[in-house]
């Protein structure tokens, strides 16, 4: 076997690991942007829960 296609294959093989590595950093990358926006979705819905909880106190003593 000629030594350049032992190049080739070694370059083939860094490039799969490469590919899977970033694929990796990817979905981390992604995740965390999902619970922070997760996050501000929930504070939202506390906001209002709030919000709703005071108005309905206040009608109630009124």
């Amino acid at each position: 076997m000629p030594w350049w296609m032992l190049l080739v294959v070694i370059g083939i093989c860094f490039s799969a690991y490469m590919t899977l590595r970033t694929a990796k950093e990817d979905r981390e990358v992604e995740t965390v942007i999902i619970e922070k926006e997760g996050q501000v979705y929930m504070d939202r819905i506390q906001e209002e829960r709030e919000k709703r909880k005071h108005i309905f106190s206040n009608s109630t003593n009124a």
